[in-house]
């Protein structure tokens, strides 16, 4: 069965764009003229650009006509990526984002919640445990790349500094949170999937509906296997992100 026209067409633009033919800042001929190119309508082209559009290929401004649109660089999140080793202030994001302290901020909000059953499940507590949820948007020099909710034990945190917002970004990250208050982190489990934005993730992180986004769950799991942080979901876009995995076999 044959593509629709509009697929067929933005599938040779994405080539074009993918291939340098299209250069960033390039405009991208007109609808009339991409009309009389492929013999189509110029609802058929305006289909096709609206899906290079979604995609974050393409950007179409008043007066300057549609361009291909810079991409973002590519960040690797790396297994090595919660141990500091430079001794400077940092966190796993900014260690991810190659960035440096003053080039990161963060938006948070702070709220206490009751653990819903998957919680309890990731926690390994009782439906209905007090928790502390932190959302959080992470910027790399004023732009969105990831955002999270992390829950932290209320039992653990009410009444101490890592329950109040105005300490964040905390340098270290919550490894070090948790260790003034006396928590030692043992070890950190993650878990990956993908799919599209929801309308919600891509408005907070500036992406259109086309582009995948990454979504992992993270467990901070203390001495003894006691879970005592869970971020659920920490989302970012997909397109530019790649996760490097160490396996070592001995």
């Amino acid at each position: 069965m044959e593509r629709p026209g509009y697929l067929r067409i933005a599938a040779e633009l994405r080539n074009l764009i993918n291939s340098g033919e299209y250069r960033i800042g390039d405009q991208i001929p007109t609808l009339p003229e991409l009309a009389d190119q492929y013999d189509v309508s110029q609802t058929t082209i305006r289909n096709a650009l609206a899906l290079l559009r979604n995609e974050g290929l393409i950007e179409t401004r008043a007066r300057a006509g549609t361009r291909v649109r810079e991409r973002p660089p590519i960040h690797r999140m790396t297994t090595d990526r919660y141990r500091n080793k430079t001794g400077v202030p940092s966190t796993p994001f900014t260690r991810d984002q190659n960035i440096g302290w003053s080039e990161y901020r963060l938006d948070k909000k702070f709220e206490r919640v009751e653990a819903t059953p998957e919680l309890a499940a990731l926690f390994e507590c009782e439906v209905g445990e007090e928790l502390l949820a932190r959302h959080f948007v992470f910027f790399d020099n004023d732009q969105p790349h990831q955002m999270s909710t992390s829950y932290l034990r209320w039992s653990d945190v009410e009444g101490t500094p890592v329950a109040d917002p105005i300490h964040e970004p905390w340098p270290g990250g919550t490894q070090a949170q948790l260790a003034t208050l006396g928590i030692r982190v043992t070890l950190i489990k993650e878990s990956f999937t993908c799919g599209m934005p929801t309308d919600h993730e891509a408005k907070t992180l500036k992406i259109g509906s086309g582009v995948p986004v990454l979504r992992y769950t993270r467990r901070h799991v203390a001495q003894g296997g006691r879970v005592v942080e869970v971020a659920c979901p920490i989302v970012r876009r997909g397109d530019t992100t790649i996760v490097d995995f160490d396996i070592p076999l001995v």
